[in-house]
């Protein structure tokens, strides 16, 4: 059995996040996606934890599902903490996620954190004054068992290696405690080639999750765990044997696998990757004056605005090139098909978990249906009741999903399983556009081609 994980996402009691988003909603978008773990997200908010310990029940050590009714997705415990604080006279501002072992845990953290003036209330992302050090000793002094991960490690304004207030290691940002720290979320504007260029991150795990907002954004970006033993192949697992399979976890297994343990019941097969472009912070630039810069651009003309003369939002793929200690190339490579023909991408040397480029189907079948987002719902809704999306979209063979959904929807599967999707990169905070058929319109002009022939994001500069 592959275990599908989205461990980072709201309810809605964070901001900017849908009032659609409870528990059973969560758990019945996951079915849909087929995957079978989540996060809860924002346990330290007083009324989403009552509604956490009100409506799920624990199935095996710190996993749990929803009472009395017969979804399949199964809940983790976790939280996103932001922390503003001021180190080494600059300003920080860095979100991490904390996975707890139990509810009771996470009753003795918010407590710890409330004694500390931090308000809990306010946000489902709280907003503390303690730096990501101290966050970590609160929880470390509490239980063990609690898991820090640094969350979207790149994104310019809110991350560990953010260009506007991140830090040059994690070293100089946990200190002596940077043992402590197993594993990093790359975000959306990162893919892990790109953090395979880390000598930080050699022996960390490389973890992705969605930080959705809303239920259709839920697994845009996931980590899969598998089962350690050597027979066992993702690569070869087909729709069918990977449904039929079964395996009880516990929040320890899945701690285990993210600090790889090589005792541990379970191991990170592979992540599900969005195309990094299309993230909002892979390009730099500035979005208010209209400016988008390449990465190249930036070398050229520099970080500064050419028309407010205001300091660039600078991208994930400049902050990449700027810290990378060593050369990928495409060449490089290796790309290893499953039996559906989906690409799954390895470093060079296999020495890192592999990892899969996606597009969420709802966004195949909105191109499919020219933009109508009612059509492409009816006709998701149609689908998913037959299979899951990842299944769809991982596994099928296209000759099926011919049959389940048309032959447009074949092609687009297939274009996307073979790597040779078009994108206009996302910056400054502006969503990257993804085309399966056709280039989209580019209104800074920007030459594009496809992913598998552009390579920007895989150079370091010398």
């Amino acid at each position: 059995m592959q275990i599908i994980a989205d461990l980072h996402i709201h309810s809605k009691f964070s901001r900017a996040v849908s009032p659609k988003m409870d528990l059973p909603e969560i758990a019945s978008w996951a079915d849909k996606k087929g995957i079978q773990l989540m996060g809860t997200g924002d346990w330290t908010h007083p009324t989403w934890f009552q509604h956490i310990k009100n409506t799920l029940e624990e199935t095996t050590s710190g996993i749990y599902k929803i009472k009395g009714r017969n979804y399949n997705a199964r809940f983790l415990l976790s939280v996103e903490i932001s922390s503003i604080y001021s180190h080494g006279g600059q300003g920080r501002r860095i979100h991490n996620l904390i996975f707890s072992p139990s509810i009771a845990t996470c009753e003795k953290i918010n407590f710890a954190l409330q004694k500390r003036n931090c308000n809990l209330r306010s946000d489902g992302r709280p907003i503390i004054g303690l730096s990501s050090k101290e966050l970590l000793e609160v929880i470390m002094e509490i239980d063990e068992k609690c898991l820090l991960i640094p969350a979207h490690i790149w994104t310019p304004w809110f991350a560990l290696f953010g260009s506007k207030s991140g830090f040059t290691s994690i070293k100089e940002c946990f200190g002596n405690l940077d043992k402590y720290i197993y594993g990093v979320e790359t975000g959306l504007s990162s893919d892990p080639i790109m953090n395979w260029q880390i000598a930080e991150l050699d022996n960390r795990s490389i973890l992705s999750s969605s930080d959705a907002h809303s239920g259709p954004k839920i697994g845009r970006e996931a980590t899969v765990f598998v089962p350690t033993m050597k027979q066992f192949n993702p690569l070869r697992q087909s729709s069918n044997e990977v449904n039929n399979l079964t395996i009880s976890f516990t929040y320890q297994d899945i701690v285990d696998a993210i600090k790889q343990n090589p005792n541990g019941k379970l191991k990170i097969g592979y992540t599900i990757e969005f195309f990094p472009e299309e993230g909002k912070y892979h390009w730099s630039g500035h979005r208010a004056c209209n400016i988008k810069y390449t990465p190249d651009d930036v070398v050229k003309n520099g970080k500064t605005c050419p028309v407010c003369h205001q300091t660039l939002t600078i991208g994930v793929e400049n902050q990449i090139r700027d810290r990378s200690t060593r050369i990928i190339t495409v060449d490089k490579l290796r790309l290893i098909k499953n039996s559906a023909g989906m690409t799954f991408v390895y470093d060079p040397e296999k020495k890192r978990r592999p990892f899969v480029s996606l597009v969420p189907l709802l966004e195949v079948l909105t191109e499919i249906n020219e933009g109508s987002a009612t059509k492409a719902l009816e006709k998701y809704n149609r689908l998913v009741n037959i299979a899951s999306e990842f299944d769809i979209l991982l596994r099928k063979p296209c000759a099926e999903i011919n049959t389940l959904g048309g032959e447009k929807l074949a092609q687009a599967i297939q274009i996307i399983r073979n790597r040779k999707v078009y994108i206009n990169p996302g910056y400054d905070g502006v969503f990257g556009t993804v085309k399966i058929f056709n280039e989209p319109v580019d209104s800074n002009k920007t030459e594009l081609t496809s992913v598998e022939e552009k390579q920007p994001t895989l150079f370091k500069l010398t």
